[in-house]
């Protein structure tokens, strides 16, 4: 018997979880591709056992929906975002930053927050910086084993978590959930990306 009509049923399913996980980042707040994946899967009345897509097929849904529904909100938001990340990066450039998620990446839905990873001598050095600047902040849960901190700041434009590792893990490399290399940028790779973003001047 051929297993080519349940390979495709699979496959369908994990089409349609990941094309309305992508919607449910983009309009309802869910910051988490793994999260919004649960909850596509919930609302399309499928077991917990359904074929789930990864990460990068969410994310290529993800941009599809943004282009199609969301193109110049989309590239105003990214441009914004990562303008206010360089403005960070560049403040905290002794610690080592680097920004990752869907800031670089340009997929950033309406409630993204910055994620910047740092690399400290100390997790306190970053604290008494942020103190001495008159910059509040508060603790979050760190969302991996191996960050020593998670300092969240709300400004006026976007949420930033400042993620902090060991000095000596600035050389790994950090992986995904489905084991893709998480990408990452320093601030000379983000004022690039600002500028070939920039719409051109009139």
């Amino acid at each position: 018997m051929s297993r080519r009509p349940e390979r495709s049923r699979k496959s369908q399913q994990r089409t349609r979880i990941a094309t309305l996980a992508a919607r449910l980042l983009t309009e309802d707040g869910i910051g988490d591709p793994a999260m919004a994946k649960r909850k596509a899967a919930r609302r399309l009345g499928l077991p917990e056992t359904a074929a789930m897509p990864d990460d990068s097929e969410v994310h290529g849904e993800l941009r599809i929906y943004q282009r199609l529904f969301h193109e110049d909100e989309q590239q105003a938001r990214s441009i914004r975002l990562l303008r206010a990340a360089a403005r960070l990066m560049a403040m905290m450039r002794r610690f080592n930053p680097y920004l990752t998620g869907s800031v670089l990446d340009g997929t950033a839905g309406r409630f993204a927050e910055i994620d910047i990873q740092l690399f400290p001598d100390s997790a306190k050095d970053v604290e008494i910086f942020l103190l001495n600047e008159r910059i509040e902040y508060r603790h979050s849960r760190p969302r991996s084993e191996r960050a020593e901190a998670v300092l969240t700041i709300v400004g006026e434009e976007a949420v930033a978590n400042l993620v902090i590792y060991p000095r000596e893990d600035e050389r790994l490399n950090f992986r995904t959930r489905d084991g893709q290399v998480r990408e990452r940028a320093r601030l000379e790779t983000v004022e690039k990306l600002l500028a070939e973003s920039a719409p051109p001047a009139r």
